[in-house]
């Protein structure tokens, strides 16, 4: 039984257009235009999936005036790039994206505060145990689930899954927003992926990249001074420019909107009622340069959700206080100085106890609270901690390999570092098992995860080194407070202590050793509390006394004590 489907089109400047598609024998069936923007039409369809595409006179300066080119709809939440076409699915006489039934909604999620995160990108994650160019899809990823379960990681951060230009690409520049990658597989595989995380307890965030859009989407196509900026728009920093940027400015006084706003609104409505996600990494932020945009659309994603935890993680490189709450629209800011000066200090390069008191305690830079800041030693953007460490020691000493001993031991002293310190931990796929393939040139190399490596003793040492501290992150309170002690530190023998705490009396105590001297019976003074402490990476009690403690500590070490 076939039902008007209406079809509909907001291009307010635009002198015409008409739909054509599959039903119609690919013939133009007239729109007409109403006050209010709208292009609209009505076709008798019965339940199926069809074609579809609109013919508009464009107003794009970069066409002849009032010039038909043949456009995908800008909200098609399905498209075939090679025909050039949308896909419209009709169900019970209305429109669908697919019939998928979610089983897991009502599955408790953790906090932010108690997040671990772990950054993925679906083509890369898995796929190339085999085949080096195959790609990963989102049923591959979900049989690494339990894998990921069993390391401790409770938040997957998906860089972008939006439908991408190209056979492969890490997906920062997005050419339709409402369909998703279709090399990854089809819709109901992403909501799949998405349920199977929710009935592990693992929340899903997404990359937004609603700085710019490729240079092919849509709405450049249709009207693209309405949408974006003639010029661009953060001319600071000319180096990351990276594609027509969206005109957050604009003000239509006529039909009282702001397009941008309300197209990347209606962007972020639908992916968190239809997709489920937990949570946005806003991309570009620094570029985009709009903070009371950033905070209406940060509001909307709350806005939609379920009642359940939300998280909206700005990239603002170099990092700043300023993008988070209370003063700024977003919860957290990517903590790139972290890295910045975590990595120089476990390489031997430097011992400045006030610059690594900074970013352990972000609060010195500004930060209210321990969400506002999510902590790495890597991600897409950067090297693999094993790589940076490899290249950085190799400088230093020619006979070095990534694999020795000591390259593995400063991969620990970070990961005590990262998991210990006041913020969100984050891992970049691999990370946790010391994968070292240096990062892609460009973005159209695949660089496949080497799962081999942890059938590699000093490998998997590393990944239970990491799935040990993890669960001392999840599961001690002190870790996820928004206190931290400095109370010791030696600049001559390169040593820094710190406690965690929690008022009802969690401690978590750190000694870090960023020297190359095996320190034998190393005195540590004013230790928070005398009694028995457990040394959780060696699973042995150590008694303090009222003078502090003497331990064995090696070079470039920490030693993790939780309060008996």
């Amino acid at each position: 039984m076939a039902s008007l489907i209406e079809f509909n089109l907001f291009a307010p400047r635009n002198q015409g257009a008409a739909l054509i598609g599959s039903f119609s024998e690919w013939k133009e069936i007239p729109m007409e235009k109403a006050e209010d923007g709208y292009f609209r039409t009505q076709v008798e369809l019965e339940d199926g999936a069809y074609q579809y595409k609109f013919r508009v006179q464009t107003k794009s300066p970069n066409f002849e005036p009032d010039q038909s080119v043949d456009v995908i709809d800008p909200y098609a939440t399905d498209v075939d790039e090679q025909r050039k076409v949308g896909i419209v699915r009709i169900k019970d006489g209305k429109k669908i994206v697919d019939t998928y039934v979610w089983q897991h909604d009502d599955t408790p999620l953790p906090e932010n505060h108690e997040l671990v995160i772990y950054e993925m990108h679906v083509a890369d994650f898995t796929g190339g145990e085999v085949d080096s160019y195959k790609r990963g899809k989102y049923v591959d990823a979900i049989e690494k689930l339990d894998y990921l379960k069993e390391l401790g990681i409770n938040a997957i951060e998906l860089m972008p899954v939006n439908e991408y230009p190209g056979d492969y690409s890490w997906g920062y520049k997005v050419r339709h927003y409402f369909a998703t990658e279709s090399s990854y597989g089809s819709t109901e595989d992403l909501k799949r992926f998405i349920d199977e995380c929710h009935a592990r307890g693992i929340r899903v965030f997404v990359d937004g990249i609603y700085n710019h859009t490729d240079e092919e989407c849509p709405l450049l196509q249709i009207d693209r001074n309405y949408w974006y900026y003639e010029h661009m728009h953060y001319p600071e920093d000319p180096n990351n420019y990276w594609g027509p940027e969206f005109n957050y400015d604009n003000y239509d006084e006529k039909l009282d909107v702001k397009p941008a706003w309300k197209y990347v609104g209606d962007v972020v409505r639908f992916w968190v009622q239809e997709y489920h996600i937990d949570g946005i990494r806003f991309d570009a932020v620094r570029q985009l340069a709009n903070n009371e945009f950033l905070n209406w659309l940060a509001t909307q994603a709350k806005k939609n959700t379920a009642p359940k935890p939300f998280y909206n993680i700005a990239e603002h490189i170099p990092d700043t206080s300023t993008i988070t709450t209370p003063e700024g629209p977003l919860d957290a800011c990517w903590h790139e100085s972290f890295r910045y000066f975590v990595i120089p200090h476990i390489c031997g390069e430097k011992f400045e106890p006030e610059k690594l008191k900074e970013v352990l305690d972000p609060r010195r830079q500004g930060y209210a609270a321990s969400i506002n800041v999510v902590n790495y030693l890597a991600t897409h953007d950067r090297e693999h901690l094993l790589r940076e460490l490899g290249d950085r020691l190799r400088r230093a000493s020619a006979e070095r390999g990534i694999f020795d001993e000591d390259t593995f031991r400063r991969a620990k002293l970070g990961a005590v570092l990262l998991m210990t310190a006041m913020g969100i931990p984050m891992l970049w796929m691999g990370e946790e098992f010391g994968e070292h393939k240096r990062k892609s040139e460009t973005v159209t190399q695949p660089k496949k995860i080497a799962w081999p490596l942890l059938e590699r003793d000093q490998n998997r040492d590393l990944f239970e080194y990491y799935k040990k501290l993890i669960v001392l992150r999840k599961h001690n309170p002190a870790l996820q407070s928004d206190n931290i002690e400095f109370f010791h530190e030696n600049v001559d023998a390169k040593v820094l202590a710190y406690v965690r705490w929690n008022e009802e009396g969690s401690r978590v105590v750190v000694v870090a050793n960023f020297s190359n001297q095996n320190l034998s019976g190393y005195h540590v003074p004013e230790f928070p509390s005398a009694g028995t402490w457990h040394e959780w990476t060696g699973n042995y009690d150590v008694e303090a006394g009222e003078d502090g403690i003497m331990i064995d500590i090696e070079p470039y070490q920490a030693k993790v004590f939780v309060w008996r």
